[in-house]
């Protein structure tokens, strides 16, 4: 049986333990990202922070989002536009950021429809570890 996920900002996208992880990886929401959203388990891997991150844009979870920003690039909050739905996530490449590294990119395509026209945002983003936990420092937008 699936319970729902208790979210403090009722305008946020419903999620359900039992429901398909946003994040493209084959186990349940529950099981997959929801266990790093809601602590105190962090992503061992850069590449597991970054689908972490992409699924909490899907559920707008602003605190996940701002507690796994390295500090000096954190903006003060995240801006959710209620217009845009996230529509799925590929990882195109990683290099480094696994238990034996400081630091890696995540290079990924996240598909979106913004006012009913579909989009893509390719990104080259950078992780480092924070105190033995993996942040999102920058990314530098593709083509």
């Amino acid at each position: 049986m699936s319970r729902r996920v208790t979210r403090k900002n009722p305008t946020r996208p419903a999620a359900t333990t039992g429901s398909p992880c946003p994040c493209g990886l084959p186990a349940p929401y529950g099981e997959c990202c929801a266990r790093f959203h809601a602590g105190p388990a962090t992503a061992p891997t850069a590449e597991l922070l970054m689908r972490s991150r992409y699924s909490a844009f899907v559920v707008r979870d602003e605190a996940y989002l701002l507690r796994t920003w390295a500090p000096e690039t954190r903006p003060g909050e995240v801006d959710f536009d209620p217009s845009l739905r996230w529509a799925g996530l590929e990882i195109r490449d990683t290099t480094d950021g696994t238990a034996f590294h400081q630091a890696g990119t995540v290079t990924f395509v996240a598909r979106y429809t913004h006012g009913g026209e579909q989009g893509s945002l390719h990104e080259r983003s950078r992780f480092r570890r924070h105190e033995g936990a993996w942040v999102y420092v920058d990314g530098d937008f593709l083509d």
